[in-house]
């Protein structure tokens, strides 16, 4: 969606990161080969599989498991689709 967004954007005249500032979620392969690359948060998949899996058979073995709140860590992956942050007059 970020990439779609980028394309747009730039089909009406606005310039990445000058204009506006695009951030993905996901780290998908292609977001580095993006012009700008695009800066994105990571998300650790291969930990978020695991710790899904310890989940279900955990309720598998005890139906009776109550449900909880799991926060994985996450990266903010800073590429050339972000700009510098501007200060405004208060």
């Amino acid at each position: 969606m970020a990439m779609g967004a980028m394309h747009a954007l730039k089909d009406h005249g606005s310039r990445i990161p000058e204009d506006v500032s695009v951030i993905g979620f996901d780290d998908i392969r292609y977001a580095r080969h993006t012009d700008p690359p695009l800066t994105t948060v990571a998300q650790p998949m291969s930990a978020l599989g695991r710790k899904a899996m310890e989940l279900l058979l955990e309720i598998l073995e005890r139906p009776q498991t109550p449900a909880r709140k799991v926060v994985l860590p996450t990266e903010l992956i800073i590429r050339g689709s972000t700009g510098k942050r501007r200060r405004t007059a208060a």
